[in-house]
């Protein structure tokens, strides 16, 4: 074998290599991409959908109690309520938030702490009639909406960016398979050229 045919062989040796290992990186970048995305959809979508709906079940107590006029509820379990949101918050703001969510989680926020603080002044004076915290609720009620709109476009989007990954990937794989065929059917050409020369 001559020192350019040992060359050839080598390049031809590398390029293949070339190829698997750059696809190889794509591929796991890809995969990477998709884990990233199912952590999100987990993290950061279905357990801030679980938040919202405890916290929306929490609001509506308040509101039940508020319009049954419930001054058992706010003697006995308004301040456990209160704790109970406050944690569904603070887990709440531990999820990533988007830019959007923020705006709607902020509002959401300033909202709950109102309407605490004018608990705690009925509780105080015990006149639930003074203090009119029906806005007060529909408005967090229209922040929590929101926010479980965010999840679900956000779902969305995570679950579009998962798809384009996997047919990136399977592209890659298409491209890797034919490449692999062309290989094959070339060494043979070269093994039965080989031959017909001797």
């Amino acid at each position: 074998m001559t020192i350019f045919n040992k060359i050839r062989w080598a390049a031809s040796i590398m390029l293949v290599f070339a190829i698997v290992l750059v696809t190889n990186l794509v591929d796991r970048e890809k995969y990477d991409s998709i884990r990233q995305s199912i952590t999100t959809i987990y993290e950061d979508r279905i357990v801030a959908s679980d938040l919202i709906f405890e916290l929306s079940l929490l609001i509506q107590e308040k509101e039940l109690a508020m319009v049954g006029r419930d001054s058992l509820y706010y003697q006995e379990r308004y301040k456990n309520a209160n704790r109970e949101i406050e944690e569904l918050i603070r887990r709440y703001q531990e999820t990533k938030l988007t830019e959007k969510e923020k705006v709607f989680f902020s509002q959401m926020r300033k909202g709950t702490n109102e309407l605490m603080r004018l608990e705690d002044l009925y509780t105080e004076s015990g006149e639930l009639r003074d203090v009119d915290l029906d806005p007060i609720i529909v408005d967090i009620n229209n922040n929590l909406r929101d926010l479980s709109k965010v999840q679900l476009e956000e779902g969305k989007r995570q679950m579009d960016m998962s798809n384009k990954a996997m047919e990136t990937i399977d592209l890659f794989t298409q491209v890797e398979i034919i490449f692999l065929v062309i290989m094959a059917v070339l060494v043979q050409i070269i093994i039965l050229y080989k031959r017909r020369e001797a």
